[in-house]
């Protein structure tokens, strides 16, 4: 679940909106969203009872918000936060020892794919990154020393899913939903994947 809130941050702590379940600032603004307490509540209740949970945060700032919210719940030992943003690494790190952690890659702040405009240098750019990326990854997963690498499915490869299985951290492919490409990226060696359609899931075992 993707967890944020609105631009408040000059607000004093009582003032400020609530964290919330949405991608962006547009996805939020553009419905009602679940406020972050709300969906974890959801989580207690049966049939949600016993799934793990994954938080990806996208700004950095109120850290202590979202785990204050998973341990008045008891929510820590079936969490993940996992993150675009180094600082909240460590300060989660720091917060709460016991919470797992993944480093989201690579970090953007708009869907630059459904803008024409954009698709040709990003394309470019997704090259150079996807090339570029096992080496970054082999460096900087023992210094984050996180437990999870959530990864953008257009980069992963299979020299990605060599280097995170040699240091020990779990790679996540998202967001997929075309039973083929799951497919594919499940012969190349993921632990995990991201999809907004959990029916894939089912074709995928079968």
């Amino acid at each position: 679940m993707d967890v944020l809130w609105l631009a408040d941050a000059h607000l004093p702590p009582e003032q400020r909106h609530p964290l919330v379940i949405a991608h962006d600032w547009e996805d939020a603004e553009r419905r009602t969203p679940l406020k972050l307490t709300e969906a974890l509540d959801a989580f207690l209740e049966p049939p949600l009872h016993e799934v793990e949970i994954d938080l990806d945060i996208k700004l950095p700032g109120r850290e202590e918000e979202v785990v204050a919210a998973l341990g008045e719940r008891g929510l820590v030992e079936r969490a993940m936060i996992s993150t675009m943003e180094l600082h909240t690494l460590g300060r989660i790190l720091e917060l709460q020892p016991a919470l797992r952690r993944g480093w989201t890659y690579p970090k953007v702040t708009k869907d630059w794919n459904s803008k024409r405009w954009a698709r040709l240098p990003v394309l470019g750019a997704m090259v150079a990154m996807r090339h570029r990326l096992p080496g970054l990854a082999a460096q900087k997963l023992p210094q984050f020393g996180v437990e999870a690498m959530w990864v953008y499915h257009p980069l992963v490869t299979p020299r990605l899913a060599r280097i995170c299985r040699l240091a020990g951290v779990e790679l996540i492919a998202w967001t997929v939903d075309d039973l083929p490409r799951m497919e594919k990226l499940v012969a190349i060696g993921v632990d995990g994947l991201c999809s907004n359609d959990p029916r894939l899931f089912a074709q995928l075992r079968d």
